[in-house]
C-alpha cells in the first residue's frame, strides 16, 4: 500500500498537537515509553488504547484505561471501527483526528489567510468538514449538527476566513439568489446570533466578527 493511502492519526489539542502517525501497524497509545504514541501525562494509563488496522479499516480499542477513550465525545467500551474524520480523545489530555487516508488531506484544508504561513486545519480552533457537514470547535464536535442555514453561513466565512464578507454575499449564499431580495438585515442578524450561540456552547472565543457597515468575517486562530 502506498504511504499516501495509509490511514492517519493526527494530534490536535494536547501535548502531541500537530504530530501525525501513519497507521500501517498496531499503534499503542499510552504513557509508557514503549508505546508507539506516548502521551506524557499521569491521567493517561501506561497502556491506554490502541489502533488496529485490518482489511476493513481501523479499529480503536480501549485497553481498560481508568480515564477513558472517547470517539466523537462518546466513551467507548471495548473496540469500535473508525470512520474518516472521527475525533479521538484520550482521557482529558489529548485529542486526535482520524483520517482514512492521506489523500483526504487536500479536501480538508481551509484557505490560508493572506500574510500567514500555510498551516494545517487541525491546528485551528475551528475545523469544518464540507463533505460530512460536521464542525469541531476547540476539539469538540458541535452537536446536534448545525442547521442548513447555519452551516452555509459558517462554510462561506470558513472559505474566506480572515476576510470580510458582505451581507449581500452571505444572504445569496445562504438563501439563494432568487430569495435574496426578500431577506432582511434582521433575518441575517438573527441567523448570525444563533450561530454564535451554537459555537459559544463549545468555546467562548468570538469567532464571528461584525464588520460594521459591511458584513462579517471569521476569526479562526491557530492553537498556541
Amino acid at each position: 500500500m502506498l504511504e499516501k493511502d495509509l490511514p492517519l492519526l493526527i494530534g490536535q489539542t494536547g501535548p502531541l498537537n500537530g504530530q501525525r502517525w501513519a497507521i500501517d501497524r498496531v499503534l499503542t497509545i499510552g504513557r509508557d515509553a514503549q508505546c508507539e504514541v506516548v502521551i506524557p501525562d499521569r491521567q493517561v494509563s501506561r497502556y491506554h488504547a490502541r489502533l488496529v488496522p485490518d482489511e476493513e479499516g481501523v479499529l480503536l480499542e480501549d485497553l481498560g484505561s481508568k480515564n477513558g477513550t472517547f470517539r466523537n465525545g462518546q466513551r467507548i467500551e471495548g473496540e469500535v471501527r473508525l470512520e474518516d474524520g472521527d475525533l479521538i480523545q484520550i482521557a482529558l489530555v489529548q485529542h486526535f483526528v482520524f483520517l482514512a487516508s492521506d489523500a483526504t488531506l487536500p479536501l480538508l484544508e481551509p484557505l490560508v489567510v493572506p500574510g500567514e504561513r500555510e498551516s494545517e486545519p487541525w491546528r485551528r480552533r475551528l475545523y469544518l468538514d464540507r463533505q460530512s457537514h460536521r464542525v469541531w470547535v476547540a476539539g469538540r464536535e458541535v452537536l446536534p449538527p448545525l442547521s442548513v442555514p447555519q452551516f452555509r453561513l459558517l462554510e462561506l466565512l470558513y472559505e474566506h476566513q480572515g476576510e470580510a464578507v458582505s451581507r449581500q454575499e452571505i444572504i445569496s449564499a445562504v438563501w439563494g439568489n432568487e430569495q435574496a431580495l426578500g431577506v432582511s438585515d434582521q433575518a441575517l442578524d438573527a441567523l448570525v446570533r444563533r450561530l454564535r450561540d451554537r459555537l459559544a456552547a463549545s468555546d467562548e472565543y468570538p469567532y464571528l466578527v461584525t464588520v460594521r457597515g459591511y458584513g462579517f468575517r471569521l476569526d479562526n486562530p491557530l492553537y498556541p
